[in-house]
């Protein structure tokens, strides 16, 4: 059994509900950022799923600083802190140097470690230091069972709410594979854990314009495996129209879709969960 954890006004892991952890992948701006957050919002009351509601301020590790990064760090906090209070829901994003975890934490419900970074002391600590829910993806080249070490660095700093993020791993070059095995190795380790579909699916080295920058006819498959597999949720980034994403438009699900995906996700959980 995973720690509980609480996000906003419900608990994550210890045998809680599946939850799920969605939105696009870079705010693109207020007017469809909220609009993502309304649809989300009426679809987590519908299908009864607690929701923690995503973007990115600044994507930091795009493949060229010519493609859109996002509205940046203040710009960014001002739509996330308008969802929050517009919709109700704990609001997540990403930081990328030290100094960002204190600029956020008056607005973020949860602090989110990017993968490449899992590892850096300074952003572990100051992050852990805020008194918030860190969320921690898994670098793509580490074995699940190295979390413990992102985990220490965290608890080092006096942070005990921990979530722990699968994304995928190198499988040579470019490609990304998602080992079942990993999701009973981090729940181990006992901080819920998450399995980050859409990620998992990306194939680095071609843009993500790029209609071959992933693959997403195998984000549900993925998806069913991942959650019989057992996990505590799901992030899936969505949007309206993923052709025309400004970021990760390969792999992105698409919004008008999440319903029928996430009702299949559900109903494995319920099935799943009594014997993982």
């Amino acid at each position: 059994m995973t720690k509980k954890i609480k996000v906003g006004d419900f608990y994550i892991g210890g045998g809680e509900p599946l939850f799920l952890i969605s939105g696009p992948c870079v705010i693109e701006g207020r007017d469809i950022t909220l609009r993502i957050a309304e649809k989300l919002k009426i679809l987590s009351e519908k299908i009864k799923i607690n929701l923690i509601f995503k973007a990115s301020y600044l994507k930091d590790n795009r493949s060229s600083p010519t493609y859109y990064l996002g509205p940046g760090l203040e710009e960014g906090l001002k739509i996330l802190e308008e969802v929050k209070r517009n919709f109700e829901l704990p609001v997540l994003s990403d930081i990328h140097s030290p100094d960002q975890a204190e600029r956020v934490k008056d607005v973020l419900d949860v602090i989110q470690i990017p993968a490449f970074l899992s590892q850096q002391i300074s952003l572990l600590l100051h992050a852990a230091r805020t008194g918030k829910v860190i969320n921690v993806k898994k670098a793509q080249f580490i074995p699940p069972e190295d979390m413990e070490y992102a985990i220490n660095k965290l608890r080092y700093g006096g942070c005990d709410d921990i979530i722990l993020t699968e994304r995928g791993t190198f499988f040579g070059y470019h490609r990304l594979i998602v080992d079942m095995r990993s999701f009973p190795i981090l729940r181990k380790l006992g901080y819920p854990v998450v399995f980050d579909i859409t990620h998992s699916v990306r194939i680095y080295g071609i843009p993500s314009k790029d209609k071959r920058g992933g693959e997403r006819e195998f984000i549900r498959v993925l998806g069913r495996a991942g959650v019989a597999a057992g996990v505590d949720g799901v992030f899936i980034e969505t949007h309206p129209e993923p052709e025309n994403a400004l970021s990760d438009a390969a792999s992105i699900f698409p919004l008008n879709n999440l319903e029928d995906f996430l009702k299949e996700l559900l109903d494995i959980h319920n099935a799943a969960r009594k014997y993982v």
